[in-house]
């Protein structure tokens, strides 16, 4: 694949991601479970259904909630998406971005569980988890 802004690629190059951008909106997610996986907040912008992959046999993929699957590199071990159950959908981390790609920061989800040691300069909407568990069921 060629590198543009519909591309991603994980840190060693084996996954690559061509992706159809559905709109330059990020979403972060402070739900305990982003926490661990990211290590702090989780930015990740949405991409839909129409994503395609290069280096499928590097994608480990699991059931990390009733409405959602992440995956990872097996090989460097990048955090590559999570993937919505009930339409196919993907986000993918900010960070995979090509530098230089325009995005603005639009909803904070799981506000209720985000510690207070950080926060973000930009005002956006938010949503706690009760608002969150209710807005995906």
């Amino acid at each position: 694949m060629k590198p543009d802004n519909n591309f991603a690629v994980c840190l060693c190059g084996k996954v690559e991601m061509k992706i159809k951008w559905k709109n330059s909106k990020y979403t972060v997610c402070h739900c305990n479970s982003c926490q661990k996986w990211s290590g702090g907040p989780l930015l990740m912008a949405s991409c839909g259904t129409e994503i395609v992959f290069e280096g499928r046999e590097f994608i480990r993929e699991y059931r990390s909630s009733p409405w959602a699957t992440r995956a990872f590199c097996t090989e460097c071990g990048t955090h590559l998406f999570s993937r919505f159950i009930a339409n196919d959908s993907y986000n993918i981390p900010v960070g995979l971005l090509p530098d230089g790609m325009a995005m603005e920061m639009d909803v904070q989800y799981f506000i209720d569980q985000k510690p207070k040691h950080y926060s973000f300069a930009n005002q956006t909407k938010t949503m706690t988890k009760a608002q969150v568990l209710e807005f995906f069921s």
